[in-house]
């Protein structure tokens, strides 16, 4: 990633206390040549990502498709899992997206936009919205 995206990234993730700290894991892209399987990858890469979810963790996709939600209607949602210590995964798709297999296997799908963002700046707005979450339950000025 830029050192831009690593710098906003960690600017929002390292704004957050402990208990409700991001953790970035990334999943490698596999190459994609002009005459590639794109499902083929598409799968691979879906299920690396399923893969890489802590176990137990509630796993919710970033899908077009998804829950389109608000940043107050993300703050209770956060809340909910909070309160019953259940932590989550939010998993972002290579360049076509989440195989449906595995958007099955979710516990919840979201959508951040109906237009489609590149990956550095989603990691971005994710931070920067989990990060606003927080400001809402806790009643910091950073949200106003």
């Amino acid at each position: 990633m830029p050192g831009w995206v690593v710098s906003a990234y960690n600017e929002y993730a390292n704004r957050l206390p402990k208990d409700f700290s991001l953790q970035l894991i990334e999943v490698s892209a596999h190459k994609r040549t002009k005459n590639a399987d794109t499902n083929k990858i598409m799968q691979i890469e879906s299920e690396s990502l399923l893969n890489a979810a802590p176990t137990n963790n509630k796993i919710i996709a970033l899908d077009r498709q998804g829950q389109s939600l608000s940043t107050t209607v993300l703050a209770d949602q956060l809340s909910n899992y909070y309160e019953q210590s259940q932590n989550i995964s939010l998993l972002v798709g290579g360049p076509e997206g989440i195989s449906t297999t595995v958007l099955q296997k979710c516990d919840a799908l979201w959508s951040l936009s109906k237009l489609t963002l590149p990956h550095p700046l989603v990691r971005v707005l994710l931070a920067e919205q989990i990060f606003r979450a927080w400001s809402i339950l806790n009643n910091h000025p950073y949200h106003r």
